[in-house]
């Protein structure tokens, strides 16, 4: 295979799409440039720009919906679907056919992710697609564009022969990694590596840099990453430390998987719009509403980009059966924005202030588990409550010194001097200190080019590995008891930040494995118990660890094995260099190997 030319780092936002780039083969004492591409992408009927940001939205237009042969790109002139900026726009219109925050559905342990159930809200005759197939397509247009702009007359140079990190939350569990990995594999991806978005956005601070990096943090200080993006609230914990004499940099902590982000902040401005106009006399349907909530995005957006804003107009279609004058108008302000999004999602309360829990309804609709408690700065605090110390003698990261902030909704500069006031109080003096983000849309993408510099030996990488501490469950030995269910026990397979491309053997107990016959393993997960190790059994983990999936599989036996038979096996587990979990079966007599595949079944 030809060497590839191009280092290239994919955000795969829930968004935008950023997709930036550097040389692979650097001459000797030449500082990279990352680079960012151009994507091409319909921005209105039959017209084709390139921009850097590609909208993470794809619409699936019903045969009146659009102009016929306005969908047209340089590499297909019979599209049937959209994506980026027109999917975004006419997608406002048309809610119902829309397809958005896909990202979010592939990380949603309630469905089936390769179901098409997307647009959830579509009408019955409408196209729906997986979450996988919708990730797919987004990373599919990625491919395309990038042929079309980089390799028009360079077959080496196309994308699926370079060097590819495709970036994901720090928080997605194995199963959300292994489908991502999937839909990069439907999109023609088969050569990348995954790597967190947290420890992208500091790649790109540690490029931006250059050595002064050393001059901002010290030893034995932690730095919170706060990525609040459109979808997600990502908290993860860099830890500065020294080795012979040496700073090095550590992955300390990661939070759990928190769906709260700019989707909830623009539904609340929808509701919020939609009050001031039912204050006067008009009355909007959920049809209605679901337009007002993407019109709010764009509206947002639009503010938050541009300082000079005060106001963005608002136009939401009609119901009647006049075409003519069949829109409402209003608009959406700066100071809506701000006094929504501070007192509704960064309120500054007291350290021990966690997210309040809610007494659950019985019944409810089905859709993306939001987080129950919008108040992004409560999350903060229980992860940083749970995860940091103040006391020096305490083995956890010490309280954060620094903030870097990443996503689109920290531009907005009174959302991150809340986040920075409360930091201080939690704290308890004034000496945060925010460091100087690169961009706050872009750096993501950067940072993952960058970091296939640093994997060469071009700069210092971030110790990280692992996420998650990972176990398998073990049923227990013992009677069977009448109404009661043999307990289950939580073996450690995967210790916290085990590095990618590694192995860990469980050599000093033997477990039986059923062969010839179905059976469920089920897969469990932590982000609280840091330091587990191989091996290590809990027998009381609810609270501290959870189900994340159960693999249901039948692993083959000999022919001189009948179904149902328990084979004494070892266990090993591996990390991939991709960044995805294995754990294989030996036989403790021949050798024989099974390996467990985690995505075969959601979790019910």
């Amino acid at each position: 295979m030809q060497e590839p030319k191009y280092i290239v780092g994919i955000d795969l936002g829930t968004t935008h799409c950023v997709v930036a780039y550097t040389l692979s083969d650097l001459p000797d004492g030449q500082e990279p440039e990352v680079k960012l591409l151009e994507i091409p992408q319909i921005i209105a009927p039959g017209e084709v720009q390139a921009q850097p940001l590609l909208p993470s939205f794809l619409l699936l237009p019903g045969p009146h919906d659009v102009p016929p042969d306005s969908l047209s790109l340089p590499w297909n002139a019979e599209m049937e679907f959209v994506v980026g900026t027109f999917a975004r726009s006419r997608g406002a219109e048309l809610p119902n056919r829309l397809i958005a925050s896909a990202k979010s559905w592939l990380c949603h342990r309630g469905v089936d992710r390769n179901a098409e159930i997307l647009p959830w809200e579509a009408p019955k005759d409408a196209q729906r697609l997986s979450p996988v197939e919708a990730t797919s397509r987004y990373l599919s247009h990625i491919r395309q564009a990038w042929n079309q702009v980089m390799a028009a007359d360079d077959l080496d140079s196309r994308l699926e022969q370079q060097e590819i990190y495709l970036t994901v939350p720090a928080s997605f569990d194995a199963v959300a990694r292994e489908l991502t990995v999937q839909a990069a594999q439907m999109a023609g991806f088969n050569q990348l590596i995954l790597l967190e978005e947290p420890q992208a956005a500091f790649y790109s601070w540690l490029q931006a840099e250059g050595g002064k990096w050393r001059e901002r943090i010290n030893v034995g200080e932690s730095v919170l990453v706060c990525d609040v993006g459109g979808g997600t609230s990502d908290f993860s914990i860099i830890e500065v430390t020294e080795e012979e004499g040496n700073l090095e940099l550590r992955r300390a902590a990661v939070g759990d998987h928190i769906l709260l982000g700019g989707d909830n902040m623009d539904l609340t401005l929808a509701y919020a719009v939609r009050g001031t106009l039912a204050q006067a006399g008009t009355q909007l349907d959920n049809w209605q509403f679901q337009g007002l909530w993407h019109s709010c995005r764009s509206a947002k957006e639009q503010l938050m980009n541009d300082p000079t804003l005060e106001t963005v107009p608002i136009t939401i279609l009609g119901r009647g059966s006049s075409l003519l004058g069949s829109t409402i108008s209003t608009e959406l302000t700066r100071s809506q924005v701000e006094s929504v999004l501070l007192q509704g999602f960064f309120p500054i309360g007291d350290a021990s202030e966690y997210p309040e829990s809610k007494p659950q309804v019985g019944l409810r609709e089905m859709g993306l588990p939001y987080a129950a408690d919008a108040a992004i700065t409560r999350h903060l605090a229980q992860f940083l409550g749970t995860q940091t110390t103040q006391n020096e003698e305490d083995e956890k990261p010490a309280f954060p010194a620094a903030v870097l902030f990443n996503g689109g909704v920290m531009k907005a500069d009174p959302l991150r001097h809340q986040i920075m006031e409360a930091l201080g109080k939690w704290r308890g003096d004034e000496h945060v200190r925010e460091l100087d983000s690169v961009d706050l849309d872009r750096s993501v993408a950067m940072g993952a080019a960058y970091y296939g510099l640093v994997r060469q030996g071009k700069g210092i990488r971030i110790r990280a590995g692992t996420s998650r501490t990972y176990y398998i469950g073990i049923e227990s030995s013992m009677p069977a008891v009448p109404g009661i269910p043999t307990p289950i026990k939580a073996l450690c397979v995967v210790p916290f930040g085990m590095e990618e491309g590694t192995e860990a053997e469980i050599l000093t107990k033997e477990f039986g494995l059923i062969v010839g016959e179905t059976a469920v393993f089920p897969l469990l997960a932590t982000t609280t118990r840091n330091s587990d190790k191989v091996g290590q059994e809990v027998e009381d983990w609810s609270g501290e660890i959870e189900k994340i999936t159960e693999m249901e599989t039948l692993l083959p036996a000999t022919d001189t094995d009948e179904g149902g038979t328990v084979i004494p096996v070892l266990l090993q587990s591996r990390v991939t260099e991709i960044g995805t979990l294995e754990l294989w079966c030996i036989s403790r007599d021949d050798n024989r190997q099974w390996k467990l595949e985690f995505a075969i079944r959601e979790e019910e």
